[in-house]
């Protein structure tokens, strides 16, 4: 496209690869000290608040039918699914393992893709979902070990974003993208204040409100901002580069977040889970590529064909 500026596009990923593992191991830093409930709030809360003006300035909010609205709503319920249960993976696991096995989720959404939309899948890439996700399988299987369960919620914070991205291909031609984050931030809020509500009388450990101070309060306000941070970096590079271009960098992540895991926690991917995150990054950047060659496939048999056409 012409207004295409790959160089822009890749800086901006490169700031979503740098930024997402610090927001997760602020993430990590909170997860002994607040309930999984009220930090989902406060997250989304911040994302709506941080949004709002941007969505005014541009004047993006534009009108938008029931359909669009409930798909922001099933969208909204993914993301919420998605956060609760990697804030609580973040408790149990390593910041390197936890996302690593997170990353089965281009595999889901390929297979998602296949069997939801009908999408075309060819062989080799579902071979590459396969060794993708043992990969993902040695990640686990040290971690089972260590912590039991536990280890698998990572693998439904997979499962839950696979069904986002499924829902945001429904809806990202047809309203703003950061419109569509602001009205996902509010539509949270709205959904799991009386959640916590009935928690509270409950008495539900997990489903609560808390008076936040001091670190407490800093930290739910600094992993607020990096996260929404790192979604519009993420959002603004999309505007700027193709998604065939910029897929393969979010890999980046994973040794940035081994890296951050180190520093700030001490930890390191043993022998077994190292070899399943490079067996699953590999796999991975191929169906990546895949899809590139795929696509340019495409465009030159649409280009070959044109001028017969005519």
């Amino acid at each position: 496209m012409k207004h295409d500026r790959p160089l822009l596009g890749i800086l901006l990923m490169l700031g979503f690869s740098l930024l997402a593992p610090i927001g997760d191991a602020v993430v990590k830093l909170l997860g002994d000290l607040v309930p999984v409930a009220f930090f989902i709030v406060w997250r989304f809360a911040i994302q709506a608040l941080l949004l709002t003006p941007i969505v005014v300035m541009s004047k993006s909010l534009r009108a938008m039918t029931g359909k669009q609205y409930g798909l922001i709503l099933i969208r909204t319920l993914c993301h919420i699914l998605g956060v609760g249960s990697i804030f609580i993976a973040f408790r149990y696991l390593p910041l390197a393992d936890a996302i690593a096995i997170a990353f089965v989720m281009p595999f889901l959404s390929l297979l998602l893709g296949k069997v939801v939309l009908g999408e075309e899948v060819g062989i080799r890439r579902l071979g590459a979902c396969c060794v993708g996700f043992v990969g993902t399988l040695l990640v686990i299987q040290p971690s089972f070990i260590e912590v039991g369960g536990a280890a698998l919620w990572p693998l439904l914070t997979a499962l839950a974003f696979a069904v986002f991205m499924l829902v945001g291909r429904q809806i990202a031609q047809q309203a703003d993208p950061i419109a569509i984050q602001m009205v996902s931030g509010y539509m949270a809020v709205v959904v799991m204040i009386p959640l916590m509500f009935v928690g509270s009388h409950l008495n539900w450990p997990e489903v609560g409100f808390l008076l936040p101070t001091g670190r407490t309060l800093w930290l739910l306000l600094l992993a607020g901002v990096i996260g929404t941070a790192a979604h519009l970096l993420m959002t603004w590079s999309l505007r700027f580069a193709p998604s065939t271009t910029l897929a393969p960098l979010t890999y980046v992540e994973i040794p940035i977040t081994t890296l951050v895991g180190f520093i700030v926690f001490g930890d390191l991917p043993n022998a077994l889970a190292a070899t399943g995150i490079c067996i699953s990054v590999m796999a991975g950047l191929y169906v990546i590529f895949r899809e590139q060659a795929n696509l340019r496939e495409s465009a030159k048999a649409t280009a070959q064909q044109t001028p017969a056409q005519t």
